[in-house]
């Protein structure tokens, strides 16, 4: 009861303070606001970016093998020309993969271009038209929100079907639903099937807002797919219990024996993953926390001193009080507390106000700029704790001066 008593009494102490010294409370209180809102800020930032890259990678599968012609990461020994001289993935590999592999549970064969895309007098440039075979929908995530994804006998059957991305059909069609209506790709004409739901931005441009999807064996009828321009490349998800190690030398093993490349002879394909990038920003994600760390800690360290200072002012301002209230009993733990209540209280208050800043900011960016800012519950909770450590570490000098004061020499002071 007498530690509720001392905290009770020492808040609202500190909170007279505060209210009689407006001008210094706002002052002390913009330091610790711009320092919290500056750390916060950064942090919240760099949260989100972490967030939207690794969305971005797992979007491309964390237990899937792509099969390219180019490396996403490459070796400084391997010549470039022999990068060259590599032949394309093909469809029928991607079947030879299908039947031999043991270790995969999907296997997809996918080309991509960019086209003009047209719907009477309507026309968007620049359209990513992905051709895929059937099991696409198994290794890339996505959800449709209008009509449906093909059928077995569509995509093997070279129906001129489509699904497209929410900005295509935004840009083609207005308010009218696309589904049942047909859109022309290099003059072929191609029934909208259905309409994918809007993904956002993607770091590495996977998006499918901005896409077309039709099946390979259509594709096939206006496109050369085995054209490098393509982009061909053969999608492996791992089966069930199956490491990702196991699938890649399975898969090497497979296409070495399609490709007949004699033992001596080097891979003449490249089996990238997404753990490759993974690691890649790992680094990156090291070095922006330190230099977010920096910053916002300088911040911080600057609002710090300025509620030590104000502290201190204060307690010189208030040691004939101080005399008053050691001469009528009060406690040296009394003063202290009462001073370190006031230095948390102040710190705390600028750096709730630091945090409501944080959050405004995060909901205008996220509607300015095509990306989630968001504001984690650690964030919030680091927010505070810095807040509570900074005031008391900003007030614990002045709060041990105030309380070792002698009464009589604070009561003769001339402060």
């Amino acid at each position: 009861m007498l530690l509720i008593r001392l905290i009770k009494e020492s808040f609202l102490s500190a909170v007279s303070a505060l209210v009689v010294n407006k001008m210094r409370t706002f002052l002390s209180l913009l330091g610790i606001t711009i320092g919290i809102f500056t750390i916060i800020s950064v942090f919240t930032v760099i949260d989100s970016m972490k967030s939207s890259i690794r969305s971005s990678i797992e979007s491309l599968g964390n237990n899937v093998i792509y099969i390219q012609k180019w490396p996403w990461e490459f070796s400084s020994d391997y010549q470039w020309w022999k990068y060259l001289n590599r032949p394309v993935p093909t469809l029928k590999e991607t079947q030879e993969i299908q039947s031999r592999s043991t270790k995969a549970e999907t296997v997809a064969f996918v080309v991509s271009s960019s086209k003009t895309i047209e719907y009477r007098s309507n026309s968007i440039d620049n359209v990513s038209v992905i051709s895929a075979t059937q099991d696409y929908d198994k290794i890339r995530s996505f959800e449709i929100e209008k009509g449906r994804y093909f059928s077995f006998f569509e995509s093997n059957n070279g129906s001129a079907k489509a699904i497209i991305g929410s900005t295509v059909a935004k840009s083609l069609f207005k308010n009218i639903n696309p589904v049942g209506r047909e859109i022309k790709i290099m003059g072929g004409k191609i029934n909208v099937l259905g309409v994918f739901k809007k993904e956002g931005n993607s770091v590495f441009d996977e998006s499918l807002d901005n896409a077309v999807l039709i099946p390979v064996s259509y594709a096939r009828n206006i496109f050369n797919i085995r054209d490098e321009e393509m982009n061909p490349v053969i999608m492996v998800r791992a089966a069930r219990n199956v490491d990702i190690a196991e699938l890649t030398d399975d898969l090497r093993n497979i296409l070495r024996a399609i490709r007949r490349l004699r033992p001596v002879e080097e891979d003449d394909f490249a089996l990238n993953q997404a753990s490759l990038i993974t690691q890649g920003f790992e680094q990156v994600f090291q070095i922006v926390d330190l230099a977010g760390l920096l910053i916002g800690g300088l911040a911080i360290f600057v609002g710090g001193f300025g509620i030590a200072n104000i502290m201190f002012v204060s307690v010189k301002e208030r040691t004939k009080l101080i005399g008053i209230q050691k001469s009528l009993g009060a406690k040296n733990h009394f003063i202290l507390v009462q001073f370190l209540s006031e230095s948390v209280l102040l710190s705390l208050i600028g750096g709730i106000i630091g945090l409501l800043l944080v959050y405004i900011g995060t909901v205008m960016g996220t509607r300015m700029a095509d990306m989630k800012f968001s504001m984690s519950f650690g964030n919030i909770l680091s927010g505070i704790l810095i807040s509570v450590v900074i005031g008391i570490a900003s007030g614990l000098a002045p709060a041990l001066s105030a309380s070792k004061l002698n009464p009589v020499d604070a009561i003769n002071s001339n402060f």
